[in-house]
């Protein structure tokens, strides 16, 4: 008999198949094929079946299609049925199963896809030929406008990627909307080194990984390992690179931006006026500052100083013009702030400190002994004779316990008296405490106001917004919010703060990696807020929920597949309209952003309408439970598909404070 008449006998993975020679066969090269013609050993259960240990459901429809040529897809996951297809071979139905899969996936992302910043081509590193760099070629240390807009940048508005050409902003439009410059210049300057390394090492890889990603109004400042490419947004060009700083021998541990700074910055008797953005970077204890000037040709970069904090720098912000530089490394614990008109950087011992917020030009520090202190910028030129910062000891923990979190919420009050505060605050044994600073009890500090004790781990986040006070622990990033009750615009006592919900904002990410895979919540504290949630360090795939209920807002993945290494959450001053957008650096090197905007608006308005409901038919203790928003973080199915690629016995355990005898008593 033929072997094309020969009937097969198959148990797969325990369900029995008869099928014909022929129809295992008729595509080539194929794991049947080689498995009938003795190329691949076969395995034969009692009956003398060949046993296969794949999927029975899967095969069964791989099996229908060899033999009709034709398959139901109804009701069938495409991306596990591709898989089984890759596994045996069948290449014909494996690429029709590709294009329904690439039917829903795109480079140029879904609809809230909004920009993408690709990786620099020849970007520079740092000298290893030694301190005065004469082997170091300085060629091509400018470049021509056209260069930054063909090559360089693409958003949604503007330019094009390393994949495909799409509108290029002409030499006039860029000169009209700022001065654009290739990444590997010097923009004028010659204090750089250039050295390029071959692309295909594993040095490089690492070196063009994007680190940190800081914004502020329409820049953004994305940090490599040894340097740091700034954009600008306009309606008409879209992003494009203004400036870049020198390349830094040190790796660059953390970054600060501050647009719209429009004064003066003077140094060394240069002076630099129209200054747009400052960029503050530390690497360990030092910090350095530069202003940069978009309104000459090309763009003016002015070195402000190199600062030293004395110890490695752990914090780097700007709080108003100041750039301030804090270190929380115990005892040892420093302040160095650096003020704009004055010239002048200080650094004092701010012993113990854990954690910190800002509010207005008041800078609050957190202690490990139960001490809010804070800083207030705007005395800072008073103050220069002493060379004092002038910490002062604005509350103390009625237990003085750690304070691990902090935040301030400044009420319309504020704005009317000056002597209206709220704070929010988190301390290693799990307490979360509001006090509040009544006009009434003015000069005197803050009074508390309410005590939960819900966490029995250290708390790692709070905030405290218009409607909601958030809580997370170090426990998997467990969330805890309240609803907060207010009577013009002030906390008010009755009824009180009521629970809201309970939800983990699971992370497995190494703990050196987090300050810049920060979960948040993020957003402004009059408007519904936003937890971003990465699973695994390598993954594509982020989920945006909300903080007050943990409620799904939407899936975002990256449209080339490489795994996100650092994002942030910016709200965005340069379109028609304010966005908030998701702006997410990856181990490629590319930049990618996210509309956020209408996502949280359609879910924070559905809330809106199912707490309206509920308080309009009397039942005030379900709010939000029966929101039409999907639950919150990944499916069972999602989170056992993103484990797949992270070894679980590397990643650290939740840091959990045990319970001990000696733990305060609450009052």
């Amino acid at each position: 008999m033929s072997n094309y008449q020969e009937i097969v006998n198959l148990n797969i993975g325990g369900t029995r198949f008869s099928t014909s020679w022929h129809t295992l066969t008729w595509v080539p090269d194929t794991f049947f094929t080689a498995l009938l013609s003795g190329r691949i050993p076969t395995v034969r259960d009692e009956t003398g079946a060949i046993f296969i240990d794949r999927d029975p459901n899967l095969f069964g429809l791989i099996l229908n299609f060899l033999r009709t040529r034709d398959i139901d897809l109804t009701n069938v996951n495409i991306r596990s049925l591709r898989h089984e297809c890759d596994y045996f071979g069948i290449t014909p139905l494996s690429r029709r199963l590709a294009l329904c899969d690439e039917m829903n996936h795109s480079s140029c992302g879904d609809v809230l896809f909004y920009g993408y910043l690709p990786p620099p081509l020849n970007g520079p590193l740092p000298n290893s030929s030694g301190r005065n760099g004469s082997n170091v070629s300085r060629k091509n240390s400018t470049a021509s406008n056209t260069d930054v807009a063909a090559n360089r940048t693409h958003s949604r508005n503007s330019s094009l990627d390393l994949r495909t050409v799409g509108r290029i902003p002409s030499q006039d439009q860029l000169s009209r909307c700022g001065r654009g410059h290739s990444r590997a210049a010097s923009l004028g300057n010659t204090d750089s080194h250039k050295g390029l390394r071959p692309p295909e090492t594993n040095t490089w890889q690492e070196n063009m990984k994007v680190q940190i990603i800081k914004a502020h109004h329409n820049w953004v400042a994305v940090a490599y390992t040894h340097f740091v490419t700034g954009y600008r947004l306009t309606d008409s060009c879209g992003w494009y690179v203004v400036f870049q700083s020198p390349v830094q021998d040190s790796v660059i541990e953390r970054i600060a931006l501050n647009a719209k700074t429009g004064g003066s910055a003077t140094s060394s008797g240069n002076n630099t006026t129209g200054t747009d953005v400052m960029l503050g970077i530390a690497s360990g204890p030092l910090v350095r500052l530069w202003a940069f000037s978009t309104h000459s040709e090309p763009v003016r970069r002015t070195l402000i100083g190199t600062f030293n904090l004395g110890v490695r720098v752990e914090h780097l912000l700007f709080v108003g013009p100041q750039l301030v530089a804090l270190s929380g490394a115990g005892s040892r614990s420093k302040a160095g702030v650096w003020h704009t008109s004055t010239q002048h950087w200080q650094t004092q011992d701010v012993a113990h400190l854990t954690t910190y917020d800002t509010a207005g030009s008041f800078l609050l520090l957190g202690t490990a002994t139960g001490a809010i202190n804070y800083i207030d910028m705007q005395k800072f030129p008073l103050r220069m004779k002493d060379n004092d910062l002038l910490v002062t000891q604005l509350y103390k923990d009625p237990n003085q316990e750690p304070i691990t979190a902090i935040s301030v919420y400044l009420t319309p009050k504020t704005n009317l008296c000056g002597n209206w505060i709220e704070i929010a605050y988190g301390t290693r044994y799990g307490s979360v405490r509001v006090i509040v600073q009544h006009p009434e009890t003015v000069g005197h500090g803050p009074q508390l106001f309410q005590t939960f004790t819900v966490h029995q781990s250290p708390v790692t986040k709070v905030s405290l917004s218009e409607n909601y006070l958030i809580s997370v622990c170090s426990e998997y990033n467990h969330v805890r919010s309240w609803r907060v009750t207010r009577f013009r615009g002030m906390i008010s006592t009755q009824p009180g703060t009521t629970p809201k919900a309970a939800f983990k904002v699971l992370a497995l990410e190494a703990p050196t990696a987090q300050p810049h895979n920060d979960c948040g919540p993020y957003g402004e504290q009059d408007e519904e807020q936003i937890f971003i949630q990465k699973v695994v360090p390598d993954t594509d795939t982020l989920y945006v929920r909300l903080a007050s209920n943990g409620k799904r807002v939407c899936t975002i993945r990256s449209v080339d597949g490489s795994a996100v290494s650092c994002f942030v959450v910016a709200e965005c001053e340069g379109a028609l309209r304010p966005r908030r957008l998701l702006l997410c650096g990856h181990r490629s090197g590319a930049t990618q952003m996210w509309d956020l905007t209408g996502p949280i608006d359609k879910a924070a308005k559905t809330l809106q309408a199912v707490a309206s409901a509920t308080t309009s038919s009397g039942n005030g203790g379900g709010e939000g439970e029966e929101s039409p928003v999907p639950d919150g973080g990944p499916t069972p199915d999602e989170l056992v598909r993103l484990l797949t690629a992270c070894d679980l016995d590397a990643t650290p355990a939740p840091v959990v404070v045990p319970q001990s005898p000696n733990r305060p008593i609450q009052p």
